[in-house]
C-alpha cells in the first residue's frame, strides 16, 4: 500500500510580518507624511514607501486617506487612554488622581506632534471638513469623556460639589494647557518637558479642587449658590 506524503504547498508570498503590525508601520509613516507635507499634499503611495510596504498591502489594511487620518488621531488617544485606568485611578488620593490625569492629558497635548497636528488641522479643515469631525470625534470628545466619567465618580462619592461637569471639565483642561499650548503653536517656545507638566498638573489640581471640595472639609459655611462651583441655573 502506498501512502501519499506529499504535503499541500501554500499558495501565495509567506507573509512576512501579522496584520496589526503592518498596520503600525503604516500609521506612523502616514503621521511622519501628514506633517511634512500636509493633509492635502500627503501622498498614499509615499506613506507605502515610508513604511516599507507595497500599496496594495497599505489599501487592503486602510483604504482611504480620511481613514489613515483618522487611525493617526486614534493610535495617540488610544495610548493616552491606557494610562487612565479606572481601577488605578480610583486606588490613588483624589488629589493625586487628579495630578495624574492632568499629567496624562498634558503630555498629550502638549508634545510636538499634537501640536503639528493641530496646525495641520485649523489650516486645512476649510477645505477637508473630514479632518475636522475626525480630531473633535477621536481626540477631543474622547478625552473630554475620559476625564467627565471620572468627575462624575467623585461627585456621586461626595468628594467634590459641582453642578455641571462638563462645564467644569472644559475649565479644567483650558486652564491645564491653553496657554502653553497656544505658545507652541505660535512659536513662542518650545513644548514643555514632563517636569513642567508635572508642574503644572499639581498646581491646577490643587487649584481646582479647593473649588469645589465640600465644604465640610474646609470647615466653612456657606449657603445657596456659594456652595457648589458651577454656571447658576
Amino acid at each position: 500500500m502506498v501512502h501519499n506524503t506529499k504535503v499541500a504547498k501554500r499558495r501565495g508570498r509567506p507573509q512576512i510580518r501579522p496584520d496589526e503590525e503592518t498596520r503600525r508601520l503604516v500609521i506612523d509613516a502616514a503621521r511622519q507624511e501628514f506633517h511634512a507635507n500636509g493633509y492635502a499634499g500627503a501622498s498614499m503611495a509615499r506613506v507605502a514607501e515610508r513604511a516599507g510596504v507595497s500599496t496594495k498591502t497599505m489599501y487592503r489594511l486602510i483604504p482611504t486617506k480620511e481613514e489613515l487620518f483618522g487611525s493617526v488621531i486614534s493610535e495617540r488617544i488610544s495610548r493616552y487612554m491606557l494610562e487612565l485606568d479606572e481601577e488605578h485611578l480610583d486606588m490613588l488620593p483624589l488629589e493625586r488622581a487628579l495630578e495624574h490625569i492632568l499629567f496624562t492629558y498634558g503630555t498629550l497635548t502638549l508634545d510636538e506632534d499634537t501640536v503639528l497636528s493641530l496646525r495641520l488641522v485649523f489650516a486645512e479643515c476649510d477645505r477637508f471638513p473630514e479632518i475636522a469631525a475626525a480630531f473633535s470625534e477621536l481626540a477631543i470628545r474622547r478625552t473630554t469623556e475620559s476625564m467627565e466619567a471620572w468627575l462624575k465618580r467623585q461627585l456621586d462619592r461626595r468628594e467634590i460639589e459641582i453642578d455641571d461637569p462638563s462645564t467644569a471639565i472644559g475649565m479644567l483642561r483650558g486652564m491645564m494647557i491653553m496657554e502653553p499650548q497656544r505658545a507652541v503653536m505660535l512659536g513662542q517656545r518650545r513644548p514643555p518637558d514632563r517636569a513642567e507638566i508635572a508642574e503644572r498638573a499639581r498646581y491646577c489640581a490643587r487649584l481646582f479642587l479647593d473649588g469645589c471640595r465640600p465644604r465640610r472639609f474646609s470647615g466653612q459655611e456657606t449657603t445657596g449658590s456659594e456652595q457648589r462651583l458651577g454656571p447658576t441655573r
